[in-house]
């Protein structure tokens, strides 16, 4: 594709030659035919020595670049969508049901679905208009699954999951597995004893949430384990059971939430970061990369870090106390020996 043509399509501004392109890449790995993008001018070196055909950069870069130039208001936008228009097409999934899975004749499959090989769907289980579910997925006894939702191959869904409509569920997530429930103590004898208690609830997933790879939520206790509508979990993430996310929040790779806990609308849960069970953390809460959090967030501090967590401010206050005393032992040291050459 033509730097012009593409240039069009992303509502930019072209400066330099009409050069061909056909891939997106990062600044330091990207080659010839490639586009690039950088909207923070402390890169400037990487927008110097890029390799790439072309580079996304906002109007008010003022910085020279050794390429073409598309003017975009959003770099990252505008590169993000031209990685879509390069993209090969994703496989069109026809509807039908593949020979090889098994489907309960209890079934209720909506128009248009299509089940791929080897899936199993046990009875009472409803998938609606549109769904695609891929390759060897299990869905369980009583399962609902919404319209238009995307369920990739090797998903377990178990007994009485419930996904809304135009989810996206990535490869080997698990649904509704039993979370950590267990009594444990000593008898009157001094033995030890553990013993299970029933994980009797459901998972219930509100409409557009996606879920990425390996991630795992468990069933409640009792009741239900709720993601709400358009969050965003990434890969890895766990989460427990009888936990409440309310909407509109992220979770990203490898932070845990665990059970019982509450978390409000527009939240962000960074890398790493753990939750502690049955506290709550209000709307708009951001926690930080590797952050342990033990108590209820109010609201109050809308960016915490560290653990225990806590915001910027008292953190870096914290992190900087001994820097501090170091200086003023040597500001005492230098006054007392000035005083005592007197």
């Amino acid at each position: 594709m033509k730097a012009s043509e593409l240039s069009s399509l992303l509502g930019g501004i072209l400066e330099g030659a009409d050069v061909e392109l056909s891939a997106c890449a990062g600044l330091e790995e990207a080659r010839p035919g490639d586009l690039s993008f950088c909207k923070d001018v402390r890169h400037r070196a990487l927008v110097e020595s890029t390799k790439a055909s072309a580079v996304l950069l906002s109007p008010e870069w003022t910085e020279k670049a050794p390429c073409t130039v598309i003017r975009v208001d959003d770099p990252n936008r505008a590169c993000m969508e031209a990685a879509r228009i390069f993209a090969p097409a994703e496989p069109k999934r026809e509807a039908g049901v593949h020979p090889t899975a098994l489907v309960d004749e209890s079934v209720k499959l909506g128009e248009g679905v299509h089940v791929g090989a080897f899936t199993v769907i046990e009875k009472g289980a409803e998938i609606g208009d549109g769904a695609v579910i891929e390759a060897q997925v299990f869905i369980g006894e009583g399962c609902r699954i919404g319209g238009s939702t995307h369920i990739y191959p090797q998903v377990t869904l178990r007994e009485g999951t419930v996904v809304g409509r135009d989810c996206i569920i990535h490869c080997g997530v698990r649904l509704g597995g039993d979370g950590y429930g267990f009594n444990n103590g000593r008898r009157e004898d001094g033995s030890v004893f553990i013993e299970k208690i029933p994980q009797l609830g459901v998972v219930e997933i509100g409409d557009g949430v996606e879920i990425g790879s390996n991630t795992t939520i468990d069933r409640a206790r009792i009741g239900r384990t709720y993601i709400g509508p358009m969050t965003k979990i990434d890969n890895l993430v766990q989460i427990g059971h009888n936990v409440k996310v309310k909407g509109y929040s992220g979770l990203i790779a490898q932070s845990g939430i665990a059970g019982s806990t509450e978390i409000g609308y527009g939240c962000l849960i960074w890398a790493q970061a753990g939750v502690s069970g049955h506290i709550k953390i209000a709307d708009g809460v951001q926690v930080g990369p590797q952050a342990g959090v033990p108590q209820s967030l109010d609201g109050t501090q809308k960016y915490v870090i560290g653990s225990p967590a806590m915001s910027m401010k008292d953190l870096a206050a914290i992190t900087l106390a001994p820097k501090m005393i170091a200086k003023l032992k040597g500001e005492v040291k230098a006054i007392k020996s000035r005083l005592e050459g007197r």
